[in-house]
């Protein structure tokens, strides 16, 4: 009889080897045994597996100790009915075995172990891989970080070498500089020297030379073989052969004067190339990877139009500095001509006073007609120019409001399309957009036609303009020039002695009555 137990509590499992244990075990396999031949037999489900046998009972001594199972399959048995379910109920508990059933597939144990081994494999080959490539790593980080020190420090040194070899050449025209203003300054003493010794002559020959003088000094067209000329030439073709020399060597020396400063061009330019060079290259040489201002750059490898190689670099100050070395000795040369020459020049005049000062006067009137002429055509042009910017000036408005205009309708248009699915259609607004853009780009090209044709006719009018102003500027200068120049021939109407002269030939100024043209101040550009 069985007692109860409290409620709440659990009853202790029965004792192993027990006949309630045992009569247990024998219920659940009567169970299971029935299922699994209602499966066989209906369900046409296949034999179980093939059992393992286990050790007999007497070889079990507690229900919790391992059961270890032989390896010798049993042979295969027919797949169980209800009779055998029946008699599975008289077999000891203990000697039953039963099979599990899983429906999954099933790996041969070669195949686990291969699977196995190819995941290892796999492992060490892949650690392997890894490692020589962090191997390779760690080699390229060190070779190009030697690599990047080595090529900065050479690049530097480079630098450093280019710096020198640039301030060798800086300190050489920086020299030659020196040397070249020198030269410049004494052939311009020479110069000024031989223009003294020629107007210390005697007086006829004062007074042909410093006409002469003064009307070389007129400019552009004024610059005429005139009548007035012819006679002066005539006064001075009884000049000595050595005074001819001398103007000779003054021209020469104002040519020499303009290559030695050309030379000095070239070579204050290649001078300013290099100071520039070196405070480029200095900062360059300053740089370093901590520097504030240093960025990536676009195309930096590229090479710059106009590169010079190294031999045309330092064939070119060569050449600057050959030059200008070449025109020194050929200054020198000169001036040592010009020395000679003005210690011979010792020569006489015999002047055609009457008929050299009627071609001035002549020459005069004419140049003064000329010139209010010149004057008369000035003020129209001026007016004119006056009336044409006002109109370049309307035209532009004009043009301003055309572009805005414009910009109106490109902003319509872009506007009208983002009008959505069917809405962006051709309207007719779009199409009077779309047309009033046409004719407003019409527009915009006739005016600006319009007003291209307007700036040249203004350019035209003041390149005329500018040409009128630089000829009556020569006119006035003429006019002055030669008005000097019958002032100065005075000295040969009185003696010598006595003469005492209201025209100063150097600073050409006058004391005497002019005519109220001569009086009037002349404009010059």
């Amino acid at each position: 009889m069985r007692v109860p137990f409290p409620e709440g509590e659990v009853a202790p499992p029965p004792a192993p080897g027990s006949a309630r244990s045992r009569e247990a075990e024998a219920a659940a396999r009567l169970g299971r045994c029935k299922e699994g031949c209602q499966l066989g037999h209906f369900a046409g489900h296949p034999p179980p597996a093939p059992l393992r046998a286990w050790p007999h009972s007497h070889t079990l001594t507690h229900s919790h100790t391992r059961r270890e199972p032989i390896d010798r399959p049993l042979s295969p048995e027919p797949a169980p009915t209800a009779a055998l379910c029946d008699r599975a109920l008289t077999l000891d508990p203990r000697t039953m075995a039963t099979p599990s059933f899983k429906p999954s597939q099933r790996f041969r144990l070669p195949d686990w172990h291969t699977n196995s081994h190819l995941l290892a494999t796999n492992a060490e080959r892949q650690r392997q891989a890894s490692h020589q490539i962090r191997q390779e790593a760690r080699v390229l980080r060190n070779e190009t970080s030697n690599q990047t020190i080595w090529d900065e420090h050479d690049n530097r040194t480079r630098l450093a070498e280019r710096i020198d070899s640039v301030n060798r050449w800086k300190e050489t025209l920086d020299k030659c500089l020196t040397d070249l203003d020198v030269e410049i300054d004494a052939l311009t003493q020479m110069k000024e020297s031989a223009e003294q010794n020629l107007q210390a002559k005697n007086l006829p020959l004062d007074v042909a030379v410093e006409c002469l003088t003064l009307r070389d000094s007129r400019r552009d067209i004024d610059v005429v073989k005139d009548p007035v000329e012819e006679e002066l030439h005539k006064e001075v073709e009884v000049i000595d052969a050595t005074k001819k020399a001398l103007q000779q060597r003054i021209s020469q020396a104002f040519e020499k004067l303009c290559l030695l400063q050309e030379a000095r061009q070239q070579l204050s330019a290649d001078h300013r190339d290099k100071v520039e060079t070196l405070d480029i290259d200095r900062g360059c040489l300053s740089l370093s990877l901590t520097s504030p201002n240093i960025t990536l750059k676009v195309d930096p490898t590229r090479v710059p139009d106009g590169s010079s190689t190294l031999q045309q670099w330092d064939g070119f100050s060569q050449l600057n500095r050959s030059r200008a070395e070449a025109e020194m000795k050929a200054a020198v040369e000169l001036r040592e001509a010009m020395a000679l020459t003005i210690a011979q020049t010792n020569n006489e005049l015999e002047a055609q006073r009457v008929a050299t000062e009627f071609t001035f006067r002549k020459r005069l009137r004419e140049m003064e007609r000329v010139y209010g002429e010149l004057r008369w055509q000035e003020k129209n042009t001026l007016e004119e120019i006056s009336e044409l910017q006002e109109d370049i000036r309307h035209l532009e408005d004009d043009l301003r409001r055309k572009f805005q205009n414009l910009k109106l309708c490109h902003t319509r248009l872009e506007s009208r399309t983002r009008r959505p699915n069917v809405e962006l259609c051709q309207d007719q607004a779009q199409h009077g957009l779309t047309d009033e853009v046409h004719q407003l780009e019409a527009t915009i090209a006739a005016l600006k036609h319009k007003l291209a044709q307007a700036q040249d006719a203004l350019d035209a009018l003041q390149r005329h303009l500018a040409r009128l102003q630089a000829d009556l500027a020569c006119k006035a200068s003429s006019m002055l020039l030669d008005a000097k120049c019958m002032d100065t021939r005075r000295k040969l109407a009185a003696p010598a002695a006595t003469f005492a002269p209201q025209v100063d030939t150097f600073a050409r100024t006058t004391n005497r009555t002019l005519s109220p043209l001569r009086t009037c101040p002349l404009e010059t550009v």
